[in-house]
């Protein structure tokens, strides 16, 4: 079977991606449970009225809304775009495959800055591109954006996915750059799957360029991850595409449903919003006390810390032994370096009493 298999298919690499919480206790073996910092989650559930939606929610027989019209209104409202430029899909990642599929051919190139989502690398490989990588700055993580520029002006490049706030590092990209970059005819996907925790975005520029593409996520700010439900802002040609190309039925009922109360209940959502960028700077503060570490400024819900010198590849295996999670890279520039999402106060606590003991002058 394998010789039947497209070659760029069969020299994919898997994403990268983690457990859930059930499965890392049954690792872990701690009747405490797992301290699980490692995906970006929202550690609180969602609100009273999205959780009593989802209980109560009546049509789990009947397919969803292909065209996904009362999602679309209600996204419409929130982001103050059109339903005519909102497609849904099963998460941002969903949105980001399909947009690499219908631009990117075998051969074709898209642009990224690199290090930041491996998902972008991951949907170009499936779709037979080549994916540019193009460095960011390894002080502070900024864009190079004269190697941005350049990549961008040879013809095979098609596509530049940037997130905002970028993940790992945390911090955004700027109106003006994403000015440059559109002038450049690509087209240019900006990811704000952490818009809710920077309160920075591009999305108002969408009606005023036909390149330029907007993703954002319920998972991170409304706590549906597990419910897979992101949305796009795209011009008005590229979301009439993606409704003719995308899987009717990727957004189940139960999402959608769950999606529009989040929506109407943001004043509460956005409310846990604050309370996880206040705990994310005093964890950072924290952080920042052990011996030699560096803690990156991030608008995101996560952290990136710095552990110069140290064998970190081994301090993560030390925290996993312990049942805490975070996120180890092995990308080049990130090898001594944790991603450490925002959990709530007892994660902080015990995540903190565990590094002051690994990690000592």
């Amino acid at each position: 079977m394998r010789e039947l298999l497209l070659p760029h298919i069969a020299r994919v690499q898997a994403y990268a991606s983690v457990r859930p919480p059930d499965i890392l206790e049954e690792e872990s073996g701690r009747e405490r449970g797992a301290v699980k910092l490692d995906a970006n989650e929202n550690p609180y559930a969602p609100t009273a009225r999205v959780r009593e939606a989802i209980a109560a929610f009546p049509h789990l027989n009947i397919y969803p809304d292909p065209e996904q019209a009362h999602l679309r209104k209600a996204l419409a409202e929130y982001a103050g775009l059109g339903p005519e430029r909102i497609v849904a899909g099963a998460g941002s990642d969903e949105l980001i495959d399909l947009l690499v599929r219908i631009f990117v051919g075998v051969g074709d190139v898209a642009v990224t800055a690199t290090p930041t989502f491996g998902m972008y690398r991951f949907s170009t490989q499936v779709a037979g591109g080549r994916l540019v990588e193009v460095p960011r700055d390894p002080d502070d993580f900024s864009l190079d954006m004269h190697g941005l520029l350049q990549a961008l002006q040879g013809g095979a490049a098609k596509i530049v996915l940037l997130a905002s706030p970028n993940n790992p590092t945390g911090n955004t990209i700027s109106r003006r750059e994403v000015e440059a970059l559109l002038e450049t005819g690509r087209l240019v996907v900006v990811d704000e799957a952490y818009y809710e925790f920077s309160g920075e975005s591009v999305a108002s520029l969408v009606p005023h360029h036909d390149n330029l593409v907007v993703l954002r996520t319920f998972s991170k700010w409304a706590g549906l991850a597990g419910l897979r439900v992101g949305y796009g802002l795209f011009p008005q040609e590229v979301a009439a595409t993606l409704c003719a190309v995308k899987p009717p039925y990727s957004v189940s009922t139960l999402a959608q449903a769950a999606a529009i109360v989040a929506v109407e209940d943001r004043q509460a959502l956005l409310g846990t919003v604050r309370t996880l960028v206040h705990d994310r700077e005093g964890l950072g503060k924290a952080l920042a006390g052990l011996p030699g570490a560096r803690v990156y400024p991030s608008r995101a819900n996560f952290l990136l810390v710095r552990f110069p010198g140290r064998d970190v590849a081994a301090l993560n295996r030390r925290l996993r032994e312990r049942g805490i999670y975070v996120r180890y890279f092995t990308t080049p520039g990130l090898e001594d370096c944790l991603r450490i999402s925002v959990g709530q106060p007892e994660d902080h606590r015990r995540l903190l009493v565990a590094l002051r003991e690994e990690v000592k002058p």
